[in-house]
């Protein structure tokens, strides 16, 4: 086993957790400037805290970004109606790393990897899809009113064991005059019960563990790009190279490389010929050839040959083969980035 899920835990957080709204802003400002120039160079960082809100980063592109407008358009649409004090510090592209990427290379060094499973029709562990589902749910009973007194910010964790939910845990952002009993029994009610499975009494219900959940986003805590490499990808079953992917454009491979990992693995499952696929990759910046590429199945086959033969991981190929210049980004800054079929790295092909 590639993976080993008798006993595991995964988390997953809402949208308006302090570092997704970080990782939303500065998705979105990639965004902006693909949708007029789509070889836009970007790498934006966002920090978040009490009240200030730093954009900064490096940007080449022909398109006019009103950066501080598109930050406080992403903090209200999440739900958020404090005023944030907004400071920009964009720079161009360093003239070093444009060299090589100018030709093809890579925009950084580094390590990727993917991951697929049968255990779904999503290719995903159950426990990542259904804890992306708690979170999901969280953010539409509040955006429809269903739960009136939930607030932007939370999370929530599950802990598999032999294949069933042992343990669920939410926590969820509430308005300062309900009670914890109240808010207890109101996600059983309309969050859990209805996702979890028929055993749901044995299970261990977790809600809001310190008692209290009034203060959230930026008021409580510091959120900056790039902090939720877990919960973005697979988890923490798996190895992460350790880059993140927001505010990224697809010349960094640790975001296009990333998903073509996950494209190749999740096509070599669904194609049949592994239950289990591990995929890693590696570059030099400004080199287009990856260093290393490799994989296995469950049992520990050697894919390379078979990798190579169906997936091209130079960083212009990848950008061909998965349409990569277009502004898609900011719906991948939350709940994931694998899973989605309108993702193009989530497309099945035959092999």
């Amino acid at each position: 086993m590639i993976y080993h899920p008798r006993i595991y835990t995964v988390e997953s957080v809402t949208s308006g957790h302090p570092d997704k709204i970080c990782d939303q802003i500065s998705d979105a400002v990639l965004d902006a400037c693909l949708q007029e120039d789509p070889l836009s160079r970007v790498a934006v960082e966002t920090l978040g805290a009490h009240g200030l809100l730093v954009v900064a980063g490096e940007v080449t592109t022909q398109s006019k970004v009103d950066f501080e407008s598109i930050a406080r358009s992403v903090y209200q649409d999440i739900g958020y109606e404090d005023t944030l004090k907004v400071l920009v510090n964009i720079v161009t592209q360093s003239q070093d790393i444009a060299e090589g990427v100018n030709h093809g290379g890579a925009g950084d060094q580094g390590i990727m990897y993917g991951f697929a499973t049968n255990e779904n029709d999503v290719f995903l562990p159950q426990g990542i899809v259904l804890v992306h589902t708690f979170t999901r749910q969280l953010e539409m009973l509040r955006k429809t009113g269903l739960i009136p007194w939930l607030r932007p910010d939370g999370k929530a964790q599950v802990t598999f064991e032999d294949g069933h939910v042992r343990t669920i845990l939410v926590s969820a952002q509430h308005a300062p005059d309900i009670s914890q009993e109240e808010v207890r029994a109101v996600l059983i009610e309309k969050l859990i019960q209805p996702l979890v499975d028929k055993e749901f009494s044995q299970k261990e219900i977790l809600i809001n563990p310190t008692g209290r959940f009034v203060q959230g986003g930026f008021e409580a805590d510091t959120g900056v790009t790039g902090r939720k490499l877990m919960v973005d990808t697979y988890g923490g079953l798996i190895p992460h190279g350790g880059g993140c992917f927001s505010g990224k454009d697809p010349s960094k491979v640790d975001r296009s490389a990333a998903y073509m990992c996950r494209f190749a693995a999740k096509n070599i499952v669904a194609n049949g010929f592994a239950k289990e696929c591990l995929v890693a990759v590696s570059y030099a910046i400004g080199r287009s050839e990856p260093l290393m590429i490799t994989g296995w199945n469950e049992e520990g086959t050697d894919l390379n040959g078979f990798i190579k033969k169906h997936f091209d991981f130079r960083p212009e190929a990848i950008i061909e083969r998965l349409n990569l210049r277009v502004p898609i980004y900011r719906k991948t800054a939350t709940y994931g980035h694998f899973g989605d079929s309108q993702f193009p790295w989530e497309q099945i092909i035959s092999l």
